[in-house]
């Protein structure tokens, strides 16, 4: 398990980098002025580095509760990025409408690039992350 301490950095260096790959990307890719879209990134890292906390807390205690080990195998890590993107999207949908003044449909076309781009990026930044920070074995964690 990881020590919240560490979650907290895992989280925060994940929604930081991101910000600075997708902000420019996506201004591009739906021609929106950089400055709207780095505000509904912003706010959107907000809410995703609060659910990231909280959604991997709860996957590790699930993985800890079912199996005792809370390492990934890469089919996991893929269960793991999609869960996560997908309830994210959920979560998200109505923001990116109502900021980008667009329709639900809309939202969900440019979401569902947005989880897309997160999902392949969110598998390869845990990896490299769990890689140079693995998690501990053999500790139990409190919430």
């Amino acid at each position: 398990m990881r020590s919240t301490a560490d979650r907290i950095r895992q989280a925060i260096s994940f929604e930081f980098i991101g910000i600075l790959i997708v902000t420019p990307l996506f201004a591009w890719a739906f021609d929106h002025p950089m400055g709207d879209m780095g505000v509904l990134v912003v706010l959107g890292a907000t809410a995703a580095t609060a659910w990231n906390y909280l959604f991997n807390l709860g996957f590790d205690h699930v993985l800890n509760w079912r199996r005792g080990d809370v390492r990934k195998s890469l089919p996991l890590r893929v269960v793991h990025a999609v869960l996560f993107e997908a309830t994210l999207l959920v979560l998200l949908l109505p923001l990116f409408a109502w900021w980008l003044n667009v329709s639900l449909v809309a939202a969900l076309l440019m979401e569902i690039s947005f989880a897309a781009f997160y999902m392949v990026y969110a598998f390869v930044f845990t990896w490299g992350y769990d890689s140079l920070f693995p998690p501990q074995q053999g500790q139990r964690v409190s919430a």
